[in-house]
């Protein structure tokens, strides 16, 4: 029986940047996540990844520019409450360094992405629980999801960059069998 780790969403983070204005870069995260890896993680490789995101959850410190990010002309929560993501495979490309291959829905698209992942260690927690921790990183184009609203700036230019760098930061409770 495969060992499954759950994602606890106290000690994860998605958090993403994208270009604002053409001059500086604004920073958000996603605040409901949800998840598991099932595998034994002494070899990432065969295990499998699965991962859903509360669309609405997300928080870019400004509430007017998280309702607009909520509405049709991005995320579209009413009618795409959820981002997913489930692997399809994961190499080993360093030590405790993977590349994770996946299908990444967002607004009703599914695209592939490869996130560059690092295994930061497993350790027993305090309370007695297997506990194991990755980062990952990613790039995305944002068009490619659906994600094309945008205004034309008078100086040149875009209010609103396509290039979306993801960092994620995942710690995991192994589950009893």
């Amino acid at each position: 029986m495969a060992t499954v780790w759950q994602i606890d969403p106290a000690h994860t983070t998605a958090e993403f940047t994208v270009r604002h204005m053409m001059i500086s870069n604004v920073r958000g995260r996603f605040g409901a996540i949800e998840g598991k890896v099932v595998g034994d993680l002494s070899d990432p490789t065969q295990a499998q990844v699965e991962a859903k995101i509360d669309a609405a959850s997300i928080d870019t410190r400004n509430e007017e520019r998280d309702k607009h990010l909520r509405s049709a002309d991005f995320f579209d929560v009413e009618n795409h409450p959820h981002i997913t993501f489930k692997s399809t495979r994961i190499e080993r490309v360093g030590d405790n360094q993977y590349k994770v291959i996946g299908d990444l829905t967002i607004r009703g698209v599914t695209r592939e992405v490869v996130l560059d992942a690092t295994f930061q260690g497993q350790v027993k927690s305090p309370w007695g629980q297997q506990v194991a921790g990755f980062s990952a990183t990613t790039t995305l184009n944002r068009k490619d999801f659906g994600l094309t609203w945008n205004t034309v700036l008078e100086t040149g230019g875009v209010l609103v960059g396509e290039e979306v760098k993801v960092e994620l930061q995942v710690e995991l409770i192994q589950q009893a069998a």
